[in-house]
């Protein structure tokens, strides 16, 4: 049983079929948002950062949202596999004991980070020999802003009925705050299809920029004023960048996208608009890398674990967890599937146009 499957644009998948795929290849990294969603990468993430990746000499830009930002955070870590082993331990173990209010939930995703960063991790990834974090958030704009659930809801609501229309429509809301790292100029970095700051990451922000990347509307509190941003309250950057539809590279390299699923969904209000879908343009040096139906078939409910299992298993955590664990073990078959794929050279005809 094949456990990946590899789709690939058509300069992407060009290339890998001429010569295989090496790691001095990849220009970019993405990391989709998706919370729990995240586990089942992390075995994968542990192989490349620490394996695959490690005798790399020139910058590899890495850009997530959410989830997908504190993936990247763990491997920039001087220990990536202690680090995503600490992310994996400290997000598993997410206790509620009633139905939690954004401050609950705040409370865990600090100590989640907590649990990430330690005491040096903001010195370690900002001083990364060839990592370059990217963290992509949101700057709220009228009653996105407001931390009043009435008031928040109704702006949500009307910016996912402005979205439905025009996903352009955004920029009436929300704002993209890119934190990223000041050491390199990233492919993406000059994007302008929504309103858009740029800001240079410091140990003084980084946790804050973090925080505001996975700071889900009326689930957790927004962040403010972080240091070196505008003033305002900043949120998850899966509001625009959900799986993230950008523009990734320009003339050369590949962008890989190691993926929890086969479908790129732009922001998040997307989710349920099945024809809203990246632009074309963005996907020609793209390879995505995700599950087979095979290996989903094999996980416990034939599903990964998602952000509902916390009301599925209300009271019930010890359920949860051993749920979770076990598709994380099984995870493991997605890194051997990558290495065999790519030390084997089998890439080359395993890979499918997306």
């Amino acid at each position: 049983m094949n456990s990946l499957v590899f789709r690939a644009g058509k300069t992407a998948l060009a290339l890998i079929r001429d010569g295989g795929l090496d790691p001095d290849m990849v220009k970019v990294v993405g990391g989709a948002a998706g919370g729990p969603k995240w586990l089942i990468m992390g075995h994968l993430d542990r192989m490349l950062f620490a394996n695959w990746f490690a005798d790399r000499k020139q910058p590899l830009f890495l850009v997530g949202s959410s989830s997908g930002a504190w993936r990247f955070a763990s491997v920039c870590m001087a220990d990536p596999v202690a680090a995503v082993d600490r992310f994996q331990d400290a997000y598993i173990h997410q206790y509620y004991f009633r139905k939690p209010t954004p401050e609950d939930v705040s409370r865990e995703g600090h100590r989640i980070l907590n649990s990430i960063l330690g005491l040096n991790g903001a010195h370690e990834i900002i001083n990364h020999p060839f990592l370059r974090l990217n963290v992509m958030c949101v700057r709220c704009r009228g009653l996105t802003a407001i931390e009043n659930n009435v008031a928040q809801g109704i702006g949500f609501l009307t910016t996912a009925l402005v979205n439905l229309i025009n996903r352009k429509g955004l920029k009436l809301f929300l704002e993209r705050a890119l934190f990223h790292d000041p050491r390199d100029k990233a492919p993406f970095f000059d994007m302008n299809e929504f309103p858009i700051q740029r800001i240079a990451l410091t140990r003084g922000n980084i946790k804050a920029a973090l925080t505001a990347s996975g700071s889900i509307p009326l689930v957790m509190r927004g962040v403010r004023n972080i240091e070196g941003a505008y003033n305002g309250v900043y949120r998850d950057g899966a509001l625009i960048d959900y799986h993230m539809d950008l523009p990734y590279l320009d003339s050369d390299g590949l962008f890989l996208m190691p993926h929890y699923t086969d479908r790129i969904i732009p922001g998040w209000l997307d989710k349920h608009l099945a024809w809203r879908g990246p632009s074309s343009a963005h996907l020609d040096r793209m390879l995505l890398v995700t599950p087979s139906a095979e290996f989903l078939q094999e996980l416990p409910y034939q599903k990964i674990p998602d952000r509902g299992d916390f009301k599925t298993f209300a009271g019930l955590d010890h359920e949860r967890l051993d749920y979770w664990f076990k598709a994380v073990d099984l995870s493991r078959a997605l890194a051997d599937d990558f290495m065999e794929a790519v030390l084997s050279g089998s890439i080359r005809h395993r890979a499918e146009p997306i």
